[in-house]
């Protein structure tokens, strides 16, 4: 590809960090995000405020190795590399801390199938992956299987993943998650909500299938 192409790229991920904090679903430099470039990937650096960060801060790394020496990609580098690994369409992945995505992962909660935009994730739940210390390998695995079959997850203590064809989609899902943590947090005030069954969200993702970046009504 070219150094443009690259370089549009590099862009892109800053310009999506500064809106996650903007939109409220990250704080910080908590979250991080890689796109798919050449063969491997290109991922936010570990701890370097959003509002600073350069394009040639960008890390890029192979999809079958570690960083090499000197690299300081994000602390999170192990499941973005093993996700584009295990699931070839997707070329984005967005991880944040979204307030009530993270209650519900706190408390070791899926989302339920209470709305039918649930459906938007790929399944009829948004899975919550067990603990693992942040970093390691063993997270790695458990949000690879968290998201089998899905676009997102919760990682319990800790946050959510959404993944994409493009960083678009991606960007679109994660706040689309925390919307619906949002619903599911609310409902819990009152009481258990009423389901919808795993038929009627296979028949909202088939009806879904022509729509564009999200889905719905619209």
């Amino acid at each position: 590809m070219s150094n443009m192409c690259e370089q549009t790229k590099r862009q892109s991920i800053i310009d999506a960090c500064r809106e996650m904090n903007r939109l409220g679903i990250n704080q910080g430099t908590s979250g991080n995000i890689s796109l798919r470039h050449d063969g491997g990937m290109l991922i936010t650096p570990t701890s370097v405020p959003y509002d600073a960060m350069r394009v040639e801060q960008i890390v890029f790394m192979e999809l079958d190795s570690a960083p090499e020496a000197g690299q300081r990609p994000s602390s999170e580098w192990r499941f973005h590399r093993d996700i584009l690994k295990a699931r070839p369409e997707v070329n984005a992945v967005v991880h944040a801390h979204p307030p009530f995505a993270t209650i519900l992962a706190i408390m070791g909660r899926e989302i339920p199938p209470l709305h039918y935009m649930i459906a938007c994730a790929g399944g009829e739940t948004i899975r919550c992956a067990p603990y693992a210390t942040f970093g390691t390998a063993e997270l790695s695995h458990h949000a690879v299987a968290a998201l089998e079959s899905r676009s997102a997850c919760l990682l319990a203590h800790h946050g959510m993943i959404a993944v994409g064809a493009s960083l678009a989609k991606a960007m679109w899902l994660a706040v689309e998650v925390e919307t619906l943590a949002r619903q599911y947090h609310g409902c819990l005030q009152i009481g258990t909500p009423p389901l919808l069954s795993k038929a009627e969200i296979e028949n909202v993702r088939s009806r879904m299938a022509g729509y564009g970046v999200g889905g719905g009504d619209s």
